[in-house]
């Protein structure tokens, strides 16, 4: 079901299984101030020009290409032209990636466009209809093939050492442990048997992100559900591990480009 968001824009989003989410949007101006995400955002424009910064240029996306956003990497959104835009995104955890990808770098387009058309005929199968839910093998097929054309596209990186998968695995366990309470980089590296600083650089080529700002990310997550079930920001917050109501905002808007307010009403669901 689309979501209104103003005189004629609107917002309609489609979870679906194991760590993925896809939205469809339209936007007649500004959609989204800077932010930035620790998921893949991989998306087509339908309609319009979708323009945005990203890695200090701006960048144009039309119909006939692909967008391909990395994990962390800041970004905006709002219509290069007065006809505003019209797109189907995508999100995909790294985690989900590896399984794939099997402790190799995550894969990486440096301009965020691509014109490939082994990318394209991917994303399709996940973004053709949003209204409906995809069976658990479709999905994952469509994944497995998704993740393939990603690398493919952007080329496989040449590294020395591969990261340590299985440690790193056994570091991000031990956050969705600690995420009521929080966890020092110390405790990560014991759990993992590494040092600190092996252990940032590995988690970050396999997911794409620091291991305070996954925690982070985490926290966020349960605000969402929190939120969407009818919980009030301020408890949302402190239930989810945050200090209190605007350090959550803070760290929400960094994340979405818009407050949790805003966010609930682009979905109709006032906040408390």
């Amino acid at each position: 079901m689309a979501h209104s968001t103003g005189a004629s824009d609107w917002v309609q989003r489609s979870p679906l299984a194991g760590g993925t989410e896809r939205i469809e949007a339209y936007f007649s101006s500004h959609g989204y101030t800077p932010h930035r995400h620790d998921t893949y955002a991989l998306g087509l424009t339908l309609s319009g020009v979708q323009s945005f910064s990203y890695r200090r240029a701006q960048r144009h996306s039309v119909p006939g290409g692909a967008m391909v956003l990395h994990p962390d990497e800041l970004h905006d959104g709002h219509a290069g032209t007065e006809a505003g835009f019209h797109y189907r995104m995508l999100y995909v955890a790294p985690a989900l990636v590896q399984q794939v990808l099997g402790g190799r770098p995550l894969p990486f387009l440096e301009g965020g466009l691509s014109q490939d058309p082994r990318l394209q005929r991917a994303l399709w199968p996940l973004l053709q209809s949003m209204d409906e839910g995809l069976q658990p093998l479709a999905q994952d097929d469509a994944l497995y093939d998704l993740i393939l054309a990603l690398e493919a596209a952007a080329g496989r990186r040449s590294v020395r050492r591969l990261p340590d998968l299985v440690a790193v695995e056994r570091a991000r366990a031990c956050i969705h442990d600690s995420l009521a309470q929080g966890v020092t980089l110390d405790v990560l590296a014991d759990a993992a048997g590494l040092d600190r600083w092996r252990l940032c650089r590995d988690f970050r080529a396999l997911y794409g992100t620091s291991p305070y700002r996954y925690l982070s990310m985490r926290r966020l997550d349960a605000v969402q559900r929190l939120l969407l079930a009818g919980q009030p920001v301020a408890e949302a917050a402190l239930q989810a591990g945050f200090f209190d109501q605007s350090h959550m905002a803070r760290q929400f808007a960094q994340a979405h480009g818009v407050p949790p307010a805003r966010w609930l009403r682009r979905l109709h669901r006032p906040a408390a």
